[in-house]
Protein backbone atom coordinates (compact mmCIF):
# COMPACT_ATOMS: atom_id res chain seq x y z
CA UNK A 1 0.00 0.00 0.00
CA UNK A 2 2.93 2.53 -1.03
CA UNK A 3 2.27 5.81 -2.52
CA UNK A 4 1.20 9.24 -1.58
CA UNK A 5 2.17 11.74 0.96
CA UNK A 6 5.44 10.66 3.29
CA UNK A 7 5.59 7.31 1.51
CA UNK A 8 2.43 6.23 3.15
CA UNK A 9 -1.60 6.55 2.13
CA UNK A 10 -4.48 7.91 3.53
CA UNK A 11 -5.97 5.07 4.40
CA UNK A 12 -9.48 4.56 6.07
CA UNK A 13 -11.03 1.09 7.12
CA UNK A 14 -14.94 0.74 6.91
CA UNK A 15 -16.36 -2.22 8.54
CA UNK A 16 -19.45 -3.32 8.92
CA UNK A 17 -21.86 -6.67 8.28
CA UNK A 18 -22.28 -5.54 4.60
CA UNK A 19 -25.54 -7.88 4.11
CA UNK A 20 -25.73 -6.52 2.09
CA UNK A 21 -23.61 -3.80 0.97
CA UNK A 22 -26.10 -0.94 -0.30
CA UNK A 23 -25.94 2.73 -1.95
CA UNK A 24 -26.05 3.78 1.62
CA UNK A 25 -22.82 2.31 2.09
CA UNK A 26 -21.12 3.42 -1.45
CA UNK A 27 -22.67 7.32 -0.60
CA UNK A 28 -20.77 7.64 3.12
CA UNK A 29 -17.05 5.89 1.27
CA UNK A 30 -17.62 8.65 -1.34
CA UNK A 31 -17.97 11.46 0.79
CA UNK A 32 -15.05 10.66 3.05
CA UNK A 33 -12.72 9.75 0.02
CA UNK A 34 -13.76 13.53 -1.26
CA UNK A 35 -13.63 15.33 2.26
CA UNK A 36 -10.24 13.63 3.36
CA UNK A 37 -8.89 12.88 0.05
CA UNK A 38 -8.52 9.67 0.64
CA UNK A 39 -6.05 7.49 -1.37
CA UNK A 40 -8.25 4.00 -0.23
CA UNK A 41 -11.14 3.30 1.40
CA UNK A 42 -11.18 -0.62 2.82
CA UNK A 43 -14.55 -2.21 2.83
CA UNK A 44 -13.77 -4.68 5.87
CA UNK A 45 -17.02 -7.41 6.10
CA UNK A 46 -17.05 -8.31 9.64
CA UNK A 47 -16.97 -12.33 10.19
CA UNK A 48 -18.64 -12.05 13.96
CA UNK A 49 -19.84 -9.07 15.77
CA UNK A 50 -19.76 -9.52 19.51
CA UNK A 51 -22.57 -7.16 19.85
CA UNK A 52 -24.69 -9.25 17.03
CA UNK A 53 -24.51 -12.56 18.57
CA UNK A 54 -27.40 -13.94 15.94
CA UNK A 55 -24.97 -13.51 13.20
CA UNK A 56 -25.31 -11.70 9.85
CA UNK A 57 -28.15 -13.45 7.58
CA UNK A 58 -26.00 -13.76 4.66
CA UNK A 59 -22.69 -16.16 4.51
CA UNK A 60 -19.25 -13.93 4.71
CA UNK A 61 -18.00 -15.40 1.49
CA UNK A 62 -20.92 -14.13 -0.35
CA UNK A 63 -21.30 -10.73 1.52
CA UNK A 64 -17.66 -10.92 0.61
CA UNK A 65 -18.70 -11.21 -3.45
CA UNK A 66 -21.81 -8.48 -2.95
CA UNK A 67 -18.98 -6.04 -1.57
CA UNK A 68 -16.51 -6.74 -4.15
CA UNK A 69 -19.37 -6.34 -6.64
CA UNK A 70 -20.74 -3.03 -5.21
CA UNK A 71 -17.40 -1.40 -5.31
CA UNK A 72 -16.12 -2.49 -8.35
CA UNK A 73 -14.77 0.42 -11.06
CA UNK A 74 -14.85 2.93 -7.80
CA UNK A 75 -11.45 4.65 -7.61
CA UNK A 76 -9.68 3.49 -4.59
CA UNK A 77 -12.37 1.06 -2.97
CA UNK A 78 -10.47 -2.29 -1.89
CA UNK A 79 -12.30 -5.20 0.08
CA UNK A 80 -10.24 -5.92 3.35
CA UNK A 81 -10.62 -9.40 5.09
CA UNK A 82 -9.09 -7.65 8.09
CA UNK A 83 -12.36 -8.63 10.25
CA UNK A 84 -11.94 -12.36 7.99
CA UNK A 85 -14.28 -15.13 10.85
CA UNK A 86 -11.61 -15.98 13.31
CA UNK A 87 -10.75 -19.86 12.52
CA UNK A 88 -11.34 -19.97 16.60
CA UNK A 89 -14.65 -18.80 16.15
CA UNK A 90 -14.13 -15.29 18.61
CA UNK A 91 -15.50 -11.95 18.01
CA UNK A 92 -13.88 -9.59 15.85
CA UNK A 93 -13.14 -6.91 17.94
CA UNK A 94 -12.44 -3.08 15.92
CA UNK A 95 -10.12 -2.04 18.06
CA UNK A 96 -7.68 -4.76 17.43
CA UNK A 97 -8.62 -4.70 13.87
CA UNK A 98 -7.12 -0.82 13.90
CA UNK A 99 -4.35 -1.54 15.54
CA UNK A 100 -3.36 -4.96 13.20
CA UNK A 101 -3.59 -2.66 10.46
CA UNK A 102 -1.99 0.53 11.38
CA UNK A 103 1.13 -2.09 12.12
CA UNK A 104 0.97 -2.93 8.44
CA UNK A 105 1.07 0.56 7.08
CA UNK A 106 4.27 2.29 5.63
CA UNK A 107 5.71 4.78 7.55
CA UNK A 108 3.40 8.64 7.01
CA UNK A 109 0.69 6.86 6.44
CA UNK A 110 -2.50 7.84 7.77
CA UNK A 111 -5.39 5.91 9.16
CA UNK A 112 -8.74 6.68 9.92
CA UNK A 113 -11.87 4.68 10.58
CA UNK A 114 -15.17 5.04 8.81
CA UNK A 115 -18.09 4.82 11.20
CA UNK A 116 -22.21 5.76 9.78
CA UNK A 117 -23.68 6.99 12.43
CA UNK A 118 -26.11 4.69 14.09
CA UNK A 119 -21.99 2.88 14.75
CA UNK A 120 -20.87 6.08 16.30
CA UNK A 121 -24.00 6.14 19.04
CA UNK A 122 -23.20 2.67 19.91
CA UNK A 123 -19.40 3.52 20.14
CA UNK A 124 -19.22 3.65 23.79
CA UNK A 125 -20.33 -0.28 24.40
CA UNK A 126 -17.94 -1.60 22.14
CA UNK A 127 -14.47 -3.27 23.63
CA UNK A 128 -12.14 -0.12 24.06
CA UNK A 129 -14.58 2.04 22.53
CA UNK A 130 -12.30 5.09 24.11
CA UNK A 131 -9.31 4.18 22.60
CA UNK A 132 -10.56 3.66 18.93
CA UNK A 133 -10.23 7.29 18.20
CA UNK A 134 -6.23 7.01 18.94
CA UNK A 135 -5.53 3.87 16.94
CA UNK A 136 -7.14 5.44 13.54
CA UNK A 137 -8.86 9.28 13.59
CA UNK A 138 -12.44 8.76 13.35
CA UNK A 139 -14.82 9.68 10.29
CA UNK A 140 -18.40 9.55 11.30
CA UNK A 141 -21.16 10.52 8.62
CA UNK A 142 -24.54 11.31 9.46
CA UNK A 143 -27.82 9.48 8.41
CA UNK A 144 -31.58 10.35 7.51
CA UNK A 145 -33.25 10.26 11.36
CA UNK A 146 -29.85 10.09 12.68
CA UNK A 147 -28.40 14.04 13.28
CA UNK A 148 -25.11 14.69 14.86
CA UNK A 149 -26.16 17.64 16.44
CA UNK A 150 -25.02 16.47 19.95
CA UNK A 151 -21.95 14.49 19.57
CA UNK A 152 -21.00 15.14 23.27
CA UNK A 153 -23.58 13.10 23.96
CA UNK A 154 -22.63 9.42 22.30
CA UNK A 155 -19.07 9.93 22.97
CA UNK A 156 -17.48 6.99 24.63
CA UNK A 157 -16.89 7.37 28.37
CA UNK A 158 -13.81 8.98 29.40
CA UNK A 159 -13.46 11.44 25.85
CA UNK A 160 -14.12 14.95 25.50
CA UNK A 161 -14.47 17.05 22.56
CA UNK A 162 -11.32 19.81 23.51
CA UNK A 163 -12.36 23.37 24.98
CA UNK A 164 -12.43 26.19 22.28
CA UNK A 165 -13.40 23.47 19.31
CA UNK A 166 -16.89 22.41 19.92
CA UNK A 167 -17.56 25.20 17.35
CA UNK A 168 -15.86 22.71 14.78
CA UNK A 169 -13.85 24.07 12.27
CA UNK A 170 -16.17 23.79 8.53
CA UNK A 171 -14.77 23.18 5.30
CA UNK A 172 -16.14 21.96 2.10
CA UNK A 173 -14.12 19.54 -0.40
CA UNK A 174 -15.42 19.48 -4.10
CA UNK A 175 -19.43 18.52 -3.16
CA UNK A 176 -18.47 16.78 0.34
CA UNK A 177 -19.26 18.91 3.58
CA UNK A 178 -16.58 18.08 6.14
CA UNK A 179 -17.11 19.13 9.93
CA UNK A 180 -13.75 18.55 12.39
CA UNK A 181 -13.31 18.51 15.79
CA UNK A 182 -10.55 17.41 18.43
CA UNK A 183 -11.27 15.01 21.11
CA UNK A 184 -9.20 14.44 24.37
CA UNK A 185 -9.07 11.40 26.78
CA UNK A 186 -8.30 11.62 30.51
CA UNK A 187 -4.36 11.06 30.16
CA UNK A 188 -4.52 14.31 27.94
CA UNK A 189 -3.69 12.98 24.69
CA UNK A 190 -6.17 14.73 21.49
CA UNK A 191 -6.72 13.03 18.88
CA UNK A 192 -8.80 14.89 15.57
CA UNK A 193 -12.60 13.95 15.02
CA UNK A 194 -14.69 14.42 11.39
CA UNK A 195 -18.02 14.47 10.81
CA UNK A 196 -19.73 13.98 7.65
CA UNK A 197 -23.35 15.83 8.34
CA UNK A 198 -24.53 16.36 4.61
CA UNK A 199 -25.03 12.27 3.80
CA UNK A 200 -28.24 12.00 3.40
CA UNK A 201 -28.91 8.55 1.35
CA UNK A 202 -32.09 6.52 3.15
CA UNK A 203 -31.29 3.31 2.42
CA UNK A 204 -31.31 0.09 5.40
CA UNK A 205 -29.62 -3.47 5.07
CA UNK A 206 -32.62 -4.34 7.17
CA UNK A 207 -35.16 -3.19 5.02
CA UNK A 208 -33.58 -4.15 2.10
CA UNK A 209 -33.44 -7.74 3.68
CA UNK A 210 -37.10 -7.54 4.57
CA UNK A 211 -38.24 -6.56 0.83
CA UNK A 212 -36.24 -9.20 -0.71
CA UNK A 213 -38.03 -11.85 1.67
CA UNK A 214 -41.50 -10.24 1.00
CA UNK A 215 -41.15 -10.50 -3.15
CA UNK A 216 -39.33 -13.89 -2.41
CA UNK A 217 -41.88 -15.43 -5.33
CA UNK A 218 -42.24 -12.28 -7.37
CA UNK A 219 -40.07 -12.57 -10.78
CA UNK A 220 -39.51 -8.52 -10.54
CA UNK A 221 -37.36 -8.47 -7.65
CA UNK A 222 -34.91 -6.70 -9.17
CA UNK A 223 -36.69 -4.02 -10.66
CA UNK A 224 -37.88 -3.58 -6.83
CA UNK A 225 -35.01 -3.35 -5.61
CA UNK A 226 -33.36 -1.14 -8.75
CA UNK A 227 -36.45 1.82 -9.06
CA UNK A 228 -35.93 2.93 -5.29
CA UNK A 229 -32.39 2.81 -5.87
CA UNK A 230 -31.38 0.67 -2.58
CA UNK A 231 -28.55 -1.62 -4.35
CA UNK A 232 -26.11 -1.17 -7.07
CA UNK A 233 -27.59 -3.22 -9.96
CA UNK A 234 -24.89 -6.35 -9.32
CA UNK A 235 -25.54 -6.83 -6.11
CA UNK A 236 -29.33 -6.60 -6.57
CA UNK A 237 -28.55 -9.31 -9.48
CA UNK A 238 -26.41 -11.49 -7.01
CA UNK A 239 -28.95 -11.37 -4.23
CA UNK A 240 -31.65 -13.39 -6.91
CA UNK A 241 -29.41 -15.88 -8.56
CA UNK A 242 -27.86 -17.00 -5.23
CA UNK A 243 -31.12 -17.02 -3.48
CA UNK A 244 -30.39 -14.67 -0.15
CA UNK A 245 -32.73 -13.31 2.42
CA UNK A 246 -35.44 -15.38 1.55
Amino acid sequence: MNGGRNDGERVAFFGGSFDPPHLGHLAIAKAAREALKLDRVWFAPVGAQPLKPQGSTAPFADRIAMTELAIAGERGFAVSLADAPDAEGKPNYTLGTLQRMREQLPAGSDLFCLLGADSFFGLGSWRGGAEIPFAATLIVASRPGQPLDDLTAHLPEGLMLVAGESAARDRTAGSAALRSYVLRNGAGATADFHVLPNVHVDVSASAIREQVRAAAERPEIDADLKAPRLLPSAVAAYIRAHGLYR
